[in-house]
């Protein structure tokens, strides 16, 4: 399956400045792809102002993704700002080239910005299946919680889109590369770059870690789109000889 990765600067709470700015790269980009990966709160950057972003599932970027994803015959994934029965959502929204539609909702809130207080968790782990690819995905946060991210499922692609800042981009490169060693799957991780409008500068690092740790791309600072290729025979290949998923322990996870 071909991955493109769009790292890119965000423009504060303007959704549609950001749709045009990220088509106008989509449009330019005539390499072929399965699935775009877009950031964490792609139309927004990480905001604590729903209200002045929020859209419902019938709204402007939906629309935008399922026009997209119709007119390149791919997938296209990212997280942006859902109201619905009076809550709010970071919702990672995942669009089929039919424009059929899944989505998974941001498990765990990042209380040092006080995102518990305005937005509404999440409670279920998703797996889609795309291309014959088993892909469980995440937002930025849950990063940092292993246990939710394990492996039971026999998943082959493991998801994080973020808005991950400059001063503990170290925790960034370093669990995205343990969640793929502890898992035996590939890991994408998507990142923005830029500053925000509370000045936290974001230095990108978006890459693809493969299921033994090794970095396979890193996008460093740059930003654009950057297509990589992966395997999936070569990984089944990798865990029926090692083997380790089979000692895994088992848990139950207290909603």
């Amino acid at each position: 399956m071909k991955i493109a990765i769009f790292q890119t600067k965000l423009i504060w709470q303007k959704p549609e400045e950001n749709r045009n700015f990220i088509q106008e790269y989509i449009d330019s980009c005539e390499d072929p792809f399965d699935l775009l990966i877009l950031p964490e709160m792609f139309t927004s950057g990480f905001t604590m102002n729903p209200l002045e972003v929020a859209e419902d599932m019938e709204g402007a970027t939906i629309q935008w993704l399922k026009k997209n994803a119709h007119e390149r015959k791919i997938a296209i994934t990212g997280s942006i700002v859902i109201r619905e029965n009076e809550k709010y959502y970071n919702r990672l929204i995942f669009v089929f080239p039919d424009g059929t539609i899944e989505y998974y909702d941001k498990r765990h809130l990042f209380s040092l910005a006080g995102e518990e207080k305005v937005y509404t968790k999440g409670e279920d782990k998703k797996i889609i299946n795309f291309q014959g690819w088993k892909i469980c995905p995440f937002i930025c946060y849950d990063l940092r919680f292993p246990v939710f991210s394990r492996n039971i499922e026999g998943y082959d692609l493991l998801l994080y889109v973020a808005n991950w800042p400059k001063p503990r981009i170290y925790a960034w490169d370093s669990l995205l590369k343990a969640r793929a060693i502890e898992n035996m799957s590939y890991v994408i991780g998507v990142n923005r770059i830029g500053f925000d409008a509370n000045e936290l500068e974001y230095t990108g690092s978006s890459q693809i870690v493969d299921y033994l740790g090794n970095e396979l791309l890193n996008c460093t600072d740059e930003q654009g789109i950057f297509i990589f290729e992966i395997h999936k025979d070569e990984m089944y290949e990798v865990r029926k000889k090692l083997n380790f998923l089979n000692d895994r322990d088992c848990f139950i996870i207290q909603k």
